[in-house]
């Protein structure tokens, strides 16, 4: 295909990165070609990536930003605002920053947050985005679509938990599988990295939010995929709940409202948020799953690749889930 599009990763030893190097080897529209690695410079991906032998002969090298049109930035937090303070990149290149460092606004960012279910149409002409956090992603298709309809009017509680790739590839004490396995523990109660983002979507779809979000963020003992569930006040029917929400995201392709109690291996794998609705008294109940590393990271940077080169969305990400 000619003008495929240039890409280059930087920091592409990781659990997002090898998922962004699995789906952008067979997008139609790419041309991976660096994978920048300060620890690996030399090696072979598939190296490090055993999965990709025999899907790819790249070896880690430094990227020639003038022969590349988007750079991934999947080094981790704290480290794409030093990369970008110490790299000269040519305006041609657009960035897509996987971290927690251009999340939220402040004076001088100039990156757009890229969730394409509330800013679609400013990723389209952007050429920089900070992609959302993999609980935040989540837990926003949960709650959008109410603050968007102004009927976020008390506080919401939020207990949602997350596989071990969600805290990255080195191991730790409480990533290691040995502490893992048949073990659930509970942290960063109500002071979670992620609510930050969170609170400034909700206050973005309505102006003037200001109630509690209370988040109970829960290690699971598995591998990978978030599932979310939230309850606050709400007045409507169940009916008029899904109502508000089937016609919220009618337009955008990767979520679906499930009629049924849904399963997490429902959306591993894919790029698909899935949401439930169920009303008991006065509250609505919204369950919400995704991928962490798909439509929590990698999946949602790609999509946000294509809005800002002007391809379908969906190229790509006809990723199948696991089912069983």
């Amino acid at each position: 295909m000619p003008n495929r599009i240039r890409v280059g990763i930087v920091g592409g030893a990781g659990y997002t990165a090898g998922e962004l190097i699995r789906i952008l080897l067979y997008h139609p529209a790419v041309e991976l070609k660096y994978i920048q690695s300060s620890s690996n410079n030399g090696l072979s991906v598939s190296s490090v990536h055993s999965d990709l032998l025999g899907d790819t002969d790249l070896v880690f090298t430094d990227i020639n930003f003038e022969d590349t049109d988007v750079v991934f930035l999947c080094s981790g937090h704290g480290k794409s605002i030093d990369f970008l303070n110490n790299t000269v990149i040519p305006k041609h290149v657009k960035i897509i920053d996987m971290s927690h460092d251009f999340r939220l606004k402040r004076a001088g960012n100039d990156f757009v947050y890229g969730l394409p279910e509330l800013n679609r149409e400013e990723i389209r002409v952007a050429t920089k985005i900070a992609n959302p956090g993999c609980f935040a992603t989540a837990i926003q298709l949960a709650l959008i679509p109410l603050a968007a309809n102004g009927l976020l009017t008390d506080e919401v509680h939020i207990n949602a938990i997350t596989g071990s790739t969600g805290a990255g590839q080195a191991p730790t004490d409480t990533s290691h599988f040995s502490w893992r396995d048949n073990n659930l523990s509970v942290y960063k109660a109500f002071e979670h990295q992620h609510l930050g983002e969170i609170c400034q979507s909700l206050c973005q779809a309505q102006p003037g939010f200001s109630k509690d979000v209370n988040f109970i963020p829960v290690r699971g003992n598995y591998t990978r995929g978030i599932f979310v569930t939230a309850y606050t006040k709400f007045i409507g029917t169940i009916e008029e709940a899904n109502d508000i929400y089937t016609k919220f995201y009618a337009s955008h392709p990767f979520v679906n409202i499930a009629r049924e109690n849904p399963d997490m291996k429902q959306v591993v794998n894919t790029n698909k948020g899935l949401l439930f609705l169920e009303k008991h008294g006065n509250k609505l109940m919204i369950i919400s799953c995704i991928d962490n590393l798909l439509k929590g990271a990698s999946g949602q940077a790609v999509q946000n690749m294509n809005l800002m080169f002007g391809l379908d969305e969906r190229c790509g990400l006809n990723l199948k889930a696991i089912g069983f």
